[in-house]
């Protein structure tokens, strides 16, 4: 199954009602700091609204509710991916997506096999404090290089004006956050974006 070039990554189901019916193909919804209870429901309804428009969605972190609720990918961190049953995940059926950083990082994701590898942050970002320095371009050929036929998700950082840096260089995949959360119009952005990315569709 081939993967969306243009990958949203969003905080509540209520984003992906929202954005998803504009032609979104992939989405990860990532939620942080929310109860269980709570957190099922989002994953349920984002799962259906997802169905609903011929969406992927990914579901980030939480692997044991993403088994739970039936969905076919997730995400997770090198430090939950430390903690995860990987075997489990993929009895289960589900596809896996992985974060890097480095060298190290790297060598651990692709030892997962993984359905995807992500590589950030390409630019500065504004999302979260990050250890690492920005990626650039020329990593990400790097990456890529490494990963082979694995698709490469580049992220952090990106903008409309940047991804056909990041494809020229060898991503697969752009993944995009808060140029879109927190665009003044964000559905007007997630236009821009599926259009900017349609010839790698």
């Amino acid at each position: 199954m081939k993967l969306d070039p243009f990958y949203l990554i969003v905080d509540s189901a209520a984003w992906i009602e929202r954005l998803v019916p504009l032609g979104v193909k992939l989405v990860q919804l990532r939620i942080k700091d929310m109860d269980e209870a709570g957190l099922r429901r989002e994953i349920r309804v984002a799962k259906t609204i997802c169905a609903r428009h011929g969406c992927q969605l990914v579901v980030n972190d939480y692997w044991r509710l993403a088994i739970d609720a039936g969905c076919d990918y997730v995400h997770l961190g090198q430090e939950d991916l430390a903690e995860a049953d990987v075997a489990a995940i993929r009895h289960a059926g589900l596809k896996l997506g992985l974060s890097t950083h480095d060298d190290a990082e790297l060598d651990t994701a692709l030892a997962a096999a993984p359905d995807y590898v992500a590589l950030g942050p390409v630019y500065p970002t504004i999302l979260k404090a990050m250890k690492w320095a920005p990626q650039g371009l020329d990593r990400i050929a790097e990456w890529k290089k490494r990963v082979g036929t694995t698709p490469l998700v580049a992220i952090g950082g990106l903008n409309v004006e940047r991804i056909s840096g990041v494809f020229a260089y060898g991503a697969d995949i752009a993944a995009v956050v808060t140029d879109i959360t927190l665009n003044a119009d964000p559905e007007a952005r997630t236009r821009q974006w599926l259009a900017a990315t349609a010839q790698w569709r």
